[in-house]
């Protein structure tokens, strides 16, 4: 590949910690937990009963009345956190030569479950009734929040929506580098969106005993890497990041949070859910993005873990980065996760923008709720559990998805 640089100049985000940048990047210096009760519905003849909610979501706030009709909650979330990304960059369609020289590619595991859990209820309690929404399938498919970013900002470029589970954030900021590597755009909006606390949703996961039965203690129940740690809390929300060809960039004066230096992805080729038990993908789609950066693991300043709190998930991954520590004594691990929940395709997305603002402001985010750290645990890894102080150069940021997908992504301080 060529030695273009692809930089940083947008930010934008809608979590269970915050509906901007500044407001996530606080609560995860303070160890917020976005966890409660579920509100979207009631959760009382369910297993699992909490989730990472998004909190005092106005979609007016950001959105006319025509795109909230028309559109998903993931589709919303993604617009939300987008609209904040393009203002801070200062991007639109008068920045490059032309509009395709701008693009979007968007991330989302489920798309739109929450439509489709409505329609098809209203289907049934119709008595078999096909009066479907006209906007039925437009708000349920996955690639419409890609598309409605173009149409509401005149984005011409390459256009469409990554899926690869919960890898999936990473996968579409990795796309987003090489086509920008590639000379395909000058610009890209990417990150992802998840709307995933539903009925259909929450009952599905909880079925497959993949999530915390912390019904009692919500905001505890995200642990990863403790010992007592029983799954993952489900989140919501969305973030965007806008990437820029570096000349581009400084030409038309844009600030710039990082770089992106190196990305990587494998499958494990292994099982339908569970991920590989010795971390065999993981560790390639490290070392893969590793060796595009021209790094070695000792470059490295922390790692933003997958860590979703699972008790079999938390450990493949710290096998997978052992074969790259090995005695390296200061490795730093957090695990965000604990603070946001799981926003399964909107993961990766969040957990850059935290590992960004790690980067400018030379400040770790803390993994929370550990309180007896596994013994499988490495000795010579540092769970972050308070927040640290350290100058950060590089940070790399790890998701993992169902179907055995692995993404990992590099950032690196700009000079």
């Amino acid at each position: 590949m060529n030695n273009t640089r692809v930089v940083i100049t947008g930010l934008g985000a809608l979590s269970p910690l915050g509906n901007d940048v500044p407001t996530n990047w606080e609560n995860a210096l303070k160890g917020t937990s976005g966890a409660n009760r579920i509100t979207r519905f009631d959760p009382s003849e369910f297993k699992v009963q909490f989730a990472c909610e998004v909190k005092d979501y106005n979609p007016a706030d950001k959105l006319d009345r025509k795109e909230i009709k028309k559109s998903d909650l993931f589709t919303q979330y993604a617009l939300y956190a987008t609209s904040e990304a393009i203002e801070d960059a200062g991007l639109n369609v008068n920045t490059c030569e032309t509009p395709y020289d701008i693009g979007v590619i968007w991330g989302s595991g489920q798309g739109g479950m929450d439509t489709f859990e409505q329609e098809v209820k209203s289907f049934s309690q119709n008595g078999g009734k096909p009066r479907f929404n006209p906007f039925f399938i437009p708000k349920l498919i996955t690639n419409m929040a890609s598309g409605m970013i173009s149409m509401k900002y005149g984005f011409m470029g390459i256009n469409y929506t990554a899926v690869s589970a919960c890898a999936t954030s990473n996968t579409a900021i990795m796309d987003a580098f090489n086509y920008i590597r590639m000379g395909k755009a000058k610009a890209i909006v990417t990150g992802g969106s998840e709307s995933p606390i539903t009925e259909a949703s929450i009952g599905g996961f909880s079925a497959m005993k993949a999530m915390s039965t912390r019904n009692d203690q919500p905001q505890s129940a995200s642990r990863p890497f403790d010992i007592n740690r029983d799954g993952f809390v489900m989140g919501e929300g969305a973030a965007a990041l806008v990437l820029e060809e570096y000349t581009h960039a400084k030409k038309r004066g844009a600030n710039i949070y990082a770089e992106v230096v190196g990305a990587g992805m494998t499958a494990d080729a292994y099982h339908l859910t569970a991920t590989h038990p010795e971390g065999e993908g993981a560790y390639h789609a490290m070392k893969f993005a590793m060796d595009e950066a021209k790094i070695n693991i000792q470059d490295i300043d922390y790692l933003n873990a997958h860590a979703t709190s699972t008790p079999v998930g938390d450990i493949s991954e710290l096998k997978a980065v052992m074969r790259h520590v090995k005695n390296n004594d200061d490795f730093y691990i957090t695990a965000t996760k604990s603070m946001t929940g799981h926003l399964l395709g909107g993961a990766g997305a969040i957990e850059a923008i935290l590992s960004i603002k790690s980067l400018n402001d030379g400040v770790i985010p803390p993994t929370i709720n550990l309180d007896n750290i596994d013994s499988q645990v490495p000795a010579n890894i540092r769970v972050v559990n308070e927040p640290l102080e350290k100058d950060v150069d590089l940070v790399m940021s790890n998701t993992f998805g169902f179907g055995g997908h692995n993404s990992t992504v590099i950032f690196k301080k700009f000079v």
